[in-house]
């Protein structure tokens, strides 16, 4: 059974409901880790940019640990080592914990970047004209910074749509490990691994299609911004610079 091409097996395991599982378990990571990922990155990022040294050089650090090491070793590390330090997390537990702090490592960057690349001329007018801080980054910098951040955060989905089958190495059910799992009890190695691949450029393919329509969305020209009126929401107009 194993030793040549078998179509009724590649297309029995093409839709088979074990397989269909693991590609919605991806789907669901993929998703936990990209939004915790991102709620840690932007807090980061704003650390990153922070004019404190206790909060930028901690945020520098992380950044710095979490890309310079392989995702691989974080997942072994947080799987395997934690319990010996008396914190025992589950499977599940894990993977999500490594994806997330992963993640938010590359997502801080990719914030920070974005909010850099609007001038700082547009945060000085919204100043000027009696926003806050807080208010300039809201409604000045954070709208011209997602035409920014948007497409090389749709990238990063897309990456880490493939990126969460290095869970399997901590036998998390996704979609690789699944197809690894059928591997050893029906020794088609090719049919399956081909059924994965294609499972796996079915879902980065449907991204692409959303990743598109979210990029035409902020991609629009922002001709102006929004300053707030005296009471509620912004009013006047900033024009940009």
């Amino acid at each position: 059974m194993g030793q040549g091409w078998s179509w009724s097996g590649f297309f029995d395991y093409l839709f088979n409901p074990y397989i269909l599982g693991g590609a919605v378990t991806t789907l669901w990571l993929t998703l936990a880790a990209i939004a915790g990922g991102l709620v840690l990155g932007c807090a980061l990022a704003l650390a990153r940019l922070s004019k404190y040294r206790w909060l930028s050089v901690p945020a520098h650090f992380y950044i710095w640990v979490f890309r310079g090491t392989p995702l691989l070793v974080q997942l072994i590390i947080i799987y395997t080592g934690l319990p010996q330090l008396g914190l025992r997390l589950s499977v599940i537990e894990s993977a999500l914990l490594g994806l997330i702090l992963n993640e938010a490592a590359y997502l801080a960057e990719i914030v920070r970047g974005g909010i850099q690349g609007v001038p700082m001329g547009q945060t000085h007018a919204a100043r000027a004209v009696g926003f806050s801080g807080a208010q300039a980054m809201r409604y000045i910098v954070m709208p011209q910074a997602l035409r920014l951040i948007v497409p090389t955060l749709g990238n990063s989905v897309n990456g880490l749509l493939k990126t969460t089958s290095i869970a399997s190495v901590i036998s998390m059910e996704e979609l690789l490990r699944r197809t690894q799992v059928l591997i050893q009890e029906k020794f088609m190695v090719l049919e399956l691994f081909i059924v994965a691949a294609l499972y796996y450029l079915v879902m980065t393919t449907a991204w692409d299609f959303v990743q598109r329509r979210i990029e035409r969305h902020f991609g629009r020209a922002y001709s102006n911004t929004v300053t707030p009126a005296k009471d509620g929401p912004p009013a006047a107009v900033v024009e940009q610079r």
